[in-house]
């Protein structure tokens, strides 16, 4: 029988978490309760209680429970139980009693359970009720596989609104944990990483398709900041071997504050870690935006293209300037390898906006980036110039057999 656990504060949720816990039960599965609540006042006992997390962190409950709201009292008490839980929730797993977890809460509890969920291998159901699920769920769920439920009200009492949602995450969950797993996954195969974007889904997915039939498990990443946080993180975990770095952009979006932003440790696993990398500068020119009115002034002149990709995402054209800053960011970070590395560049377009007639072709200015690329790269990390656009058919072959030549 598949163990979910419940990870909450029972002190303020003890009714709700006692109605998921039944629904879990008659659905078929185990329930282990961990409290983190530190006000103390509840009447169902969990199977490991707030002092035991307490504990686990090197601290005495009540310790905080005597701390007074305010300052950073509440704040230090919860980053206790964060820690805490962390633990308690990994030896329940390495026991064998972790399929999946499952939380309610607020600001303060969602913030506390998703950094816990975050700490579980991918692929472990997480499911998490929160009042937050419908602003910006970014901190919450990082570049995890948590899947964030609204809660609607606030969680606090069983009532019409509350009790079918708790029951579908409930019903969720254990759907989840009780399913049978694919017959698909083949752990023999080597995974290899692969990003994209909708202006190089032509090209990324016929290089998918070529290494699968080389016996790869591709796993294609969507460079929108999120994507290329999980890539570097299953690189340095070891789950990802290989990556053909298809759409670097979030490069350009760390340099000039896009929105599609990966953070500065991006090409760094695999350049690190010495994992065999194909780079190629897909969509190296594209900034990204949110909706048109929240693109700067300062990216608002008439001599810039800019697209509307849709309602929610706007793009702009680099300048040439700009591209050679992020081309001497991509070699510094380059530069960095230990292992075997292959730069491979589509000369007639880095992606559709940028292919002869698009929005954004501008040949000449690509031209200034690749030059400024190969200026600052290291001598011994050979450069691929292929004369056709990202998405042709010739250049994905062309990326495909840089990687083959790499892993051979």
């Amino acid at each position: 029988m598949p163990t979910v656990v419940l990870l909450g504060t029972l002190d303020t949720k003890g009714r709700e978490y006692a109605f998921v816990a039944e629904r879990l039960i008659r659905a078929g599965t185990d329930v282990v309760v961990v409290d983190v609540g530190v006000l103390g006042h509840h009447s169902w006992s969990a199977d490991v209680s707030a002092e035991e997390v307490a504990a686990a962190a090197g601290e005495e409950l009540a310790r905080l429970q005597h701390a007074h709201e305010g300052a950073d009292a509440r704040a230090a008490a919860l980053a206790t139980m964060q820690r805490g839980a962390a633990r308690i929730v990994a030896r329940l797993r390495a026991e064998g009693r972790c399929d999946g977890i499952l939380g309610l809460g607020g600001s303060g509890g969602t913030a506390v359970i998703t950094a816990v969920m975050r700490t579980l291998p991918f692929g472990v159901p997480k499911v998490m009720v929160s009042t937050m699920a419908s602003g910006d769920i970014g901190p919450y769920v990082g570049s995890s596989d948590v899947c964030m439920v609204h809660s609607v009200t606030d969680i606090a009492g069983l009532n019409r609104i509350s009790i079918p949602i708790l029951t579908n995450a409930a019903a969720a969950m254990a759907g989840m944990v009780l399913a049978e797993p694919s017959e698909e996954f083949r752990a023999d195969r080597q995974a290899i990483g692969v990003t994209m974007l909708g202006v190089t889904t032509v090209g990324a997915l016929r290089i998918v398709e070529g290494l699968e039939k080389a016996g790869f498990d591709a796993i294609v990443f969507h460079a929108v900041g999120s994507g290329g946080r999980a890539l570097e993180e299953l690189v340095e975990q070891g789950v990802i071997t290989g990556v053909i770095d298809f759409t670097i952009k979030e490069i350009t979006d760390d340099v000039h504050g896009g929105v599609f932003n990966a953070g500065h440790r991006r090409l760094l696993g695999a350049t690190e870690k010495g994992v065999p990398q194909v780079i190629v500068p897909g969509a190296i020119e594209v900034l990204n935006f949110g909706a048109l009115d929240t693109v700067p002034e300062r990216f608002r002149t008439a001599d810039r293209p800019l697209v509307e990709h849709n309602p929610q995402v706007t793009a702009v054209r680099l300048t040439v300037d700009e591209l050679k800053t992020v081309a001497n960011e991509l070699a510094a970070r380059l530069n960095r390898a230990v292992g075997r590395i292959h730069v491979v560049i589509p000369t007639e377009g880095f992606d559709s906006y940028a292919t002869p007639g698009g929005p954004f072709a501008d040949q000449a200015a690509d031209h200034v980036f690749i030059e400024q690329l190969e200026s600052r790269l290291r001598l011994d990390i050979p450069v691929t110039r292929i004369p056709a656009h990202i998405n042709d058919a010739r250049f994905a072959d062309a990326v495909m057999e840089a990687f083959l030549g790499l892993v051979n």
